[in-house]
């Protein structure tokens, strides 16, 4: 249930920031309808923004020693709302978003060891922060999503 009225706020939220930016007018419209995920490496937290406004700062686990997190800007390629790993025994990937490859921002289990590196390379969230960007990315669409990771 909570998903669900998560997603319906979530909705309701992209459509009144949507109104808002085009009532502001162009000028101010520059980052109308951009949600922005911005991955720090160094402090394994991701910043969200919605149309330039700071909106969520949720704990991750990028790749662990071994296992790179690719840097980068991206754009997300596909959406599963459950994937199942073909590379590491099936392992659950709830609410993926796929940006590069076999790399996803997505949900895990494991979330005593968000807030540091534990990954084999994906950015893994808290399930329901994964359900949350999981929504805003169908909401904005992937054409107006960035994914970006620093170091």
């Amino acid at each position: 249930m909570h998903t669900a009225i998560s997603a319906k706020l979530i909705h309701i939220t992209a459509a009144a920031l949507t109104g808002a930016a085009l009532l502001l007018g162009a000028g101010k419209a520059a980052h109308a309808n951009q949600l922005v995920a911005k991955v720090s490496l160094s402090q394994q937290i991701m910043e969200v923004t919605v149309d330039g406004r700071p909106t969520y700062i949720w704990k991750v686990s990028t790749g662990s020693r071994g296992h790179i997190t690719p840097t980068g800007s991206f754009k997300p390629t596909s959406m599963h709302e459950m994937w199942y790993s073909k590379k590491y025994d099936n392992a659950p990937m709830p609410h993926s978003v796929f940006f590069s490859g076999g790399y996803a921002v997505h949900a895990t289990y494991a979330i005593s060891h968000l807030g540091r590196p534990a990954s084999h390379g994906c950015v893994r969230l808290h399930p329901d922060a994964a359900a949350d960007f999981y929504q805003l990315v169908e909401a904005f669409g992937p054409g107006n999503t960035s994914i970006v990771i620093v170091k």
